[in-house]
């Protein structure tokens, strides 16, 4: 008995040694991992409640879209804007706005509103957002501009469209060769073999005859 109560308390006074050498550690780790798994869970919450703020003004911008309210569309996509940037639903509360104010022919904020959502929003939203702003760019004749918004790393599914829009801001500026590179691109990369769109870009290109 004696000889176990030996062992054990050779056992307490190594934990005890070990504990002033490494207690504070473990009690740092402990309350990190703590404090680690409490914001996790409150930036979820967080994150929760955001969105679904944000989805019930969104709500209220596609009412006002579809009542053709144009103050109230465009006062909703701007509280989304400012408030709740970083939800998904503030890119696809400034592409509707921005359609709406299209369809007004308010070309100019159509067009801010379409490149608030280039700059923020996320993944084919932004590449969609990116598409749209410079179609208008290419009705405003900011074809430079344009150019500059088709640039660069996209979704592999809107490579075709990437592409005869850069077909068209081409055309458009007179360069011929480019814009039928551009089209015939938009071809190879086209899902659709047999479809209208496809129709279309062949009619596009066709309409730049043979290269020289």
């Amino acid at each position: 008995m004696a000889h176990y109560d030996l062992e054990e308390q050779e056992q307490i006074d190594s934990l005890k040694t070990w504990w002033k050498m490494y207690g504070n550690l473990v009690t740092g780790l402990v309350v990190a991992a703590s404090l680690a798994m409490v914001g996790w869970q409150g930036w979820n919450w967080y994150q929760g409640g955001q969105s679904a703020k944000a989805a019930a003004i969104y709500g209220v911008l596609e009412q006002a879209a579809s009542a053709g309210d144009a103050q109230k569309v465009k006062a909703s996509a701007g509280e989304l804007a400012e408030k709740f940037g970083g939800t998904h639903y503030a890119a696809l509360g400034a592409m509707l706005a921005a359609r709406q104010s299209f369809d007004a022919g308010d070309l100019k904020t159509a067009r801010t509103q379409l490149t608030w959502a280039a700059e923020n929003a996320k993944d084919e939203l932004k590449d969609l957002a990116r598409l749209r702003l410079a179609a208008i760019l290419l009705d405003d004749k900011a074809y430079d501009e344009a150019l500059k918004q088709l640039d660069g790393a996209r979704a592999a599914a809107l490579d075709a469209r990437f592409l005869e829009m850069k077909g068209d801001v081409l055309a458009a500026q007179g360069k011929r060769p480019e814009a039928r590179t551009a089209y015939k691109s938009a071809l190879e990369k086209s899902a659709d073999k047999a479809g209208a769109g496809r129709e279309l870009l062949q009619q596009k290109l066709d309409s730049l005859g043979e290269a020289a």
